[in-house]
């Protein structure tokens, strides 16, 4: 797993965690009579909605990003198969010395 994808899932996994805990102060705090907090909460809530809209929008942009990488590299084989077939070792190799470090 590259850092970058590290990255990515540790980011997911904060946004899911903040999102939880975002939302169990939402239903939980505050009087519902105050007007102050009905004001705060409504600002959380669309807060909240937005930052959910921008990463599914972020999941989606990484998603197809890496489908089209995925039918370029597809493409390259089948138009240079012994390019590709020597790519592919070539990065076998290097991905088994580094485990082999380990």
């Amino acid at each position: 797993m590259s850092s970058s994808d590290q990255f990515e899932t540790r980011l997911d996994d904060d946004l899911a965690l903040l999102t939880e805990t975002l939302e169990e102060v939402l239903k939980s705090s505050g009087d519902p009579a105050d007007q102050k907090y009905i004001e705060l909460k409504l600002k959380a809530e669309q807060a909240l909605e937005d930052v959910k809209n921008r990463v599914s929008q972020a999941s989606d942009s990484y998603y197809y990003r890496a489908k089209k990488a995925a039918y370029r590299a597809d493409d390259y084989v089948h138009e240079k198969p012994w390019q590709g077939i020597g790519i592919g070792a070539a990065a076998g190799l290097f991905v088994g010395l580094l485990l082999a470090r380990r």
